[in-house]
Order: structure tokens, then sequence, then C-alpha cells
């Protein structure tokens, strides 16, 4: 089996997490964007009126697990305390990866 066919087989996972710490003002959504994109992740970043940025990604289990890496740790100015994670089943209603600047 090639290594596209086994990344297009594995499971499929949909992340939800609220990322907490120093985590607004230090270009958190822009690093995670740039992240998801490369792993080929689909979703969104925003930042919350609490001060908290929240992540929804999309995409095979390896690839969302990588960015939920990053999420820990963060961009160099950031400082991140702990990360709440949720995971639920995938839905496929995203197109790319994108900064989203309205919660509901």
């Amino acid at each position: 089996m090639e290594t596209g066919q086994r990344k297009s087989q594995e499971e499929r996972v949909r992340l939800h997490a609220i990322v907490h710490g120093i985590v607004q003002g230090v270009n958190f959504r822009y690093y995670t964007r740039l992240r998801a994109e490369t792993l080929g992740l689909s979703g969104w970043v925003a930042n919350r009126s609490d001060g908290t940025v929240e992540v929804v990604a999309e995409g095979p289990r390896s690839a969302v697990e990588a960015l939920l890496q990053f999420l820990q740790q963060g961009p160099p100015a950031a400082r991140v305390d702990y990360v709440e994670t949720y995971w639920e089943r995938p839905t496929g209603e995203f197109r790319g990866f994108r900064i989203r600047y309205e919660v509901d």
C-alpha cells in the first residue's frame, strides 16, 4: 500500500480544542492556520472573548494529533497553560482551514 493510500484510509477525526494561556495577540491564529494547512486539515481557529483560542479541526487522526501537539506549545510568543480537548465525530462540513473573526 502506498503512503497516500494509507493516509486516505486512516481514521478521520474531529478535534474541538480551547487553548488557555497567553494565546491572543501573539499570532496564535495565524500559526495555527499555517500548521493546519500544512497538515492538510480542515476547520477553523478563532479568538474568544474570554482570552482563549478555540480550534475545530478535522482530518486523519495522525495529522489532527500533530496539530494538537502544536496547540500544546503554540508559537514562540505564546504561553500555553493548558488545552481542553474534545474528540468528536467528523462532519466533513469544512473546506480548507480558516481564521474566524466571529465565534457563535
